[in-house]
């Protein structure tokens, strides 16, 4: 009897630890969630207004492959939030080549379309700083010896070459 009465206020007192302790992990002030840049003592609703992407949405699909960032760089209130996202507009018969972020997961939503005509997407990461890994760039334009490309990819010269041509900058 008396191991029962015990456990139950051992219960009881686990309980209304663990309720304080989830209590006092709340924040009470979301503007302690941010990072205010230095130099800045006078933070408005502008800090936290970005209109960046307002141009997406304009109904002409561009001509190329484009995409607007909204990371760190281009809207700061994203400092410590530990997320970004990009806006990706894909032209008939466009490419978004092979590609990692070594900072960050990556989740694609397409808005319209599909990502094999002309689409609207959005990429969100999980990260304020994802970055971008261009995998054909940073592999067929670093010297590495064609015929070493050719074997590892297990097509011919040929191919390698056709692939790094596509990849000089236009002049």
């Amino acid at each position: 009897m008396a191991s029962t009465l015990l456990n139950y206020y051992l219960c009881l007192l686990l309980a209304i630890f663990a309720a304080s302790w989830m209590v006092q992990a709340s924040d009470p002030d979301i503007t302690s969630d941010f990072i205010v840049p230095p130099n800045s003592n006078n933070i408005t609703g502008n800090f936290f207004t970005f209109t960046g992407l307002c141009s997406v949405f304009d109904p002409q699909t561009p001509p190329n492959f484009k995409v607007t960032k909204v990371s760190m760089a281009e809207f700061p209130a994203l400092n410590g939030q530990s997320v970004s996202l990009a806006m990706l507009q894909f032209p008939a018969g466009g490419v978004n080549p092979p590609h990692t972020h070594p900072r960050s997961a990556e989740l694609l939503f397409v808005v319209e379309g599909s990502l094999e005509v002309p689409a609207t997407a959005v990429s969100a990461f999980g990260s304020a700083n994802a970055g971008t890994v261009s995998v054909p760039t940073n592999l067929f334009t670093t010297g590495i010896d064609d015929g070493i490309l050719a074997k590892s990819f297990k097509t011919d010269l040929a191919t390698i070459q056709k692939i790094m041509a596509g990849l000089a900058p236009k002049a």
